[in-house]
């Protein structure tokens, strides 16, 4: 067998073991073409209008942004993804996920919210990666940071929305009630250890990780 032939397999076996688990799942030299940004045009307003871009929407549509980004699924392979952030943190988020990406970070899907019917309860479930949605803070009246497109959350099911009270525990999404006890080991789990984390923070983004009354640990706002 010739040494060439003997190199590829070798390399095959290698990236079996150590990687994404195929010369296609590994990061792809060509996916820097994926992301981008560009503002809200017809089209894409369409998708959105009535949706996450509600009737009472008191964000100019000149203040968001369409960002596309690469990333690596659960799976270890390429795929392309979409969100609709604030134009203050266009930039920031464009290489959060680049770096991520270049990493192999896995995140299952980025998907628009309106793809759920703006429905934050079946993003979640569905562990979708999102940020714009104008919404009011779960049980409040006061507008979530996502309403500005100032907040992302990451795998929200494996890193849900935790309450203790006197009634008891919520967790939202309630699927994710397994992934609520962070001193449990799991994969895709956000603390101060994980790249996510660490990539946001840099970034000037607070966790809701860290606070006091409630931990929301797959939410990054600025």
């Amino acid at each position: 067998m010739k040494t060439g032939k003997i190199r590829k397999i070798i390399l095959a076996l290698v990236l079996a073991v150590i990687g994404c688990g195929s010369l296609m799942s590994a990061p792809q030299e060509d996916a820097g073409s994926y992301f981008t940004i560009n503002e809200i045009d017809d089209a894409l307003f369409e998708r959105i209008n009535g949706k996450s871009y509600k009737a009472d929407c008191n964000v100019p549509l000149e203040e968001l942004r369409y960002i596309t980004v690469a990333y690596c699924d659960f799976n270890g392979e390429t795929r392309k993804g979409e969100m609709i952030c604030n134009k203050a943190i266009a930039d920031d988020l464009i290489d959060i996920f680049r770096n991520l990406y270049a990493a192999s970070y896995p995140i299952e899907r980025i998907e628009l919210i309106d793809d759920y019917d703006a429905e934050d309860r079946k993003s979640m479930e569905a562990n979708n990666t999102s940020c714009f949605n104008f919404r009011k803070i779960a049980g409040s009246k006061t507008l979530s940071k996502h309403a500005l497109g100032l907040a992302v959350d990451i795998n929200p099911l494996y890193n849900p929305f935790v309450k203790n009270g006197k009634s008891g525990r919520k967790v939202s999404p309630e699927s994710g009630a397994p992934y609520a006890d962070r001193t449990a080991k799991f994969p895709h789990k956000i603390d101060t250890n994980d790249l996510c984390y660490q990539e946001f923070v840099k970034h000037g983004f607070k966790w809701g990780g860290n606070w006091k009354s409630v931990k929301d640990y797959q939410h990054f706002e600025k």
